[in-house]
């Protein structure tokens, strides 16, 4: 049964608070570039999750804010960041080799497009005057054990950006395991779209909304 948890779209920040309650006990996690940083503001205390960072950090905190900003300190979109006891610091290849080599948990990205089998596209629109912003997407697309997406479910025109087929150049294919959205969570995979949540919307209207079906 489809659980509706919420009598209205989420915000960012309340997206980010339900992604962080789904993330395991313990796990290491990257956080992708844009609203995914999001989420380590939402982590439960005593979570025990450990946040890495592309740009070679382990156990990162928080946002920083007022005189905990330190302009040395950010995470891989630059925004400056805590730390939190026991927090190491790497070389940049030393970052990659963790995550292509199957070490982290968990991945959280944004997207411009996911396909209901779990295929990404986060890099590039295709467009001509669009500018390419691969980063580290493909490394942790394939080399984390879970992919979780995090994206408005419709873009700006209003076209769902959760389809049956990517029309955008990929990034991963069948990587990705669950997609959180302003107004549902879905699981993705071989079998399909399944909604799990719903925020303000009736599957109903999603299933008109949406061009793929769903159960």
């Amino acid at each position: 049964m489809v659980s509706t948890s919420s009598t209205h779209a989420l915000t960012p920040d309340e997206l980010a608070a339900i992604v962080a309650r789904d993330i395991p006990q313990g796990a290491y996690v990257n956080l992708g570039i844009g609203q995914p940083t999001k989420v380590a503001d939402h982590l439960p205390e005593g979570s025990g999750v450990v946040l890495h960072t592309e740009n070679g950090m382990l156990n990162m905190g928080p946002a920083a804010t007022g005189d905990q900003v330190d302009p040395d300190l950010t995470n891989a979109g630059k925004v400056p960041v805590t730390e939190l006891p026991g927090a190491s610091y790497f070389h940049h290849a030393d970052s990659f080799a963790m995550m292509r080599g199957g070490h982290l948990d968990v991945c959280v990205l944004g997207a411009f497009q996911v396909s209901a089998y779990g295929d990404l596209a986060n890099w590039h629109t295709g467009a001509p005057d669009a500018i390419p912003a691969v980063g580290g997407a493909m490394d942790l697309a394939i080399g984390a054990k879970q992919v979780f997406v995090m994206m408005t479910l419709f873009d700006k025109q209003g076209r769902p950006k959760l389809v049956p087929t990517c029309t955008y150049p990929l990034t991963g294919v069948g990587c990705v395991s669950r997609v959180y959205t302003d107004v549902a969570v879905f699981d993705v995979g071989v079998d399909g779209a399944v909604v799990r949540e719903t925020f303000g919307i009736e599957v109903g209207e999603l299933q008109e909304r949406l061009e793929l079906p769903l159960s």
